[in-house]
């Protein structure tokens, strides 16, 4: 793959966490050892993730990130590199485990989970100014704050395109400026309320209230995500915002399997129908990720649930999704 800074539609700034998943009947109590049921494991993180499900839209993708020096570290920059992302910016770490996820999964749904972030927290500032031809000239930056926020603000800083904040894990304390740099903040309807300090955002109209809120303190284009009620946004009203807020329908799947790694699978959609559609408008655009998102929670895992191009054909002009949103 062409190392050319213009040849990529999107870049990831963000985590990689290996996921060890025990099934177990009942949840252990304290000092108690249970017998469990399957155990598997898989790649997760969720910058990996989103950068995960550009790639298999067909976008031309490159990764920032750190792995431990260790063999899940180097199975995953592998498997990264299967995907055609370009892994020249991921970076095996001596002295640093890979990032890992213990989870305890019962059989009624309920889990625990112990994350250890090991390399992850090595993404610094100076990891964004390494390529500053990719920060300059690509089209789309995607990052998270599952890495050092330091480095996630770098990142934006640094870059000249449309920059997408999924702001997840969330914070009641963000720094403003971690709100007003990106393009694009965009949340779920959990991440949302404690942010911008409300109960709850649980339906469209609490999601438009949430919305205004975040651009009060200081966030330009906001997308609120609400699962099977679609997502609600509005555009920065110093980017030719009209002062409408909208709502996207949400696409019927006649079963649900697997939720996990949807709302990566829409920020990754999101990022590459922003790249490759450059005129599109964005509700058209999030209507796409739409798609992919009830794709993936059709079928089991997280990476492995994303679509490919030929698998969910998205249509060759976004405009025909056009009737899938409105003003609210």
């Amino acid at each position: 793959m062409s190392s050319d800074g213009d040849d990529y539609d999107v870049l990831v700034f963000g985590s990689c966490i290996v996921d060890f998943i025990s099934y177990v009947p009942r949840l252990p109590k304290v000092g108690e050892t249970l017998h469990g049921t399957r155990f598997a494991t898989g790649n997760g993180g969720k910058g990996a993730n989103q950068c995960v499900a550009a790639a298999r839209l067909g976008s031309r993708t490159a990764f920032f990130g750190k792995l431990g020096d260790d063999p899940w570290g180097a199975a995953y920059r592998t498997a990264l590199a299967a995907e055609g992302v370009n892994v020249e910016q991921v970076d095996l770490l001596p002295g640093e485990s890979t990032g890992i996820a213990q989870i305890n999964v019962a059989d009624n749904g309920d889990n625990q989970i112990v994350i250890v972030t090991g390399a992850n927290k090595r993404l610094a500032p100076v990891d964004a100014f390494r390529r500053p031809e990719l920060f300059v000239r690509a089209r789309v930056l995607v990052c998270q704050l599952e890495t050092p926020i330091d480095g996630t603000i770098a990142a934006m800083q640094s870059f000249r395109g449309i920059s997408i904040l999924n702001a997840a894990p969330a914070d009641t304390n963000l720094p403003r400026v971690i709100l007003s740099l990106p393009s694009i903040f965009c949340v779920n309807e959990t991440e949302a309320a404690l942010i911008a300090g409300m109960p709850s955002v649980a339906d469209v109209q609490q999601a438009k209230v949430a919305t205004r809120k975040l651009q009060t303190m200081g966030c330009k284009t906001v997308i609120v995500t609400l699962g099977e009620k679609g997502a609600v946004f509005a555009r920065a009203l110093d980017d030719n915002g009209d002062g409408q807020v909208y709502h996207v329908k949400p696409l019927k799947v006649d079963k649900v399997v697997d939720t996990t790694g949807a709302g990566d699978a829409f920020i990754g959609a999101l990022a590459h129908c922003l790249a490759n559609y450059p005129d599109a408008k964005l509700g058209n655009c999030i209507a796409a990720a739409n798609r992919v998102a009830a794709w993936s929670v059709q079928i089991p895992g997280t990476q492995s649930s994303f679509p490919r191009a030929d698998e969910i054909e998205l249509p060759a002009d976004l405009a025909t999704l056009q009737d899938q949103w409105g003003c609210v």
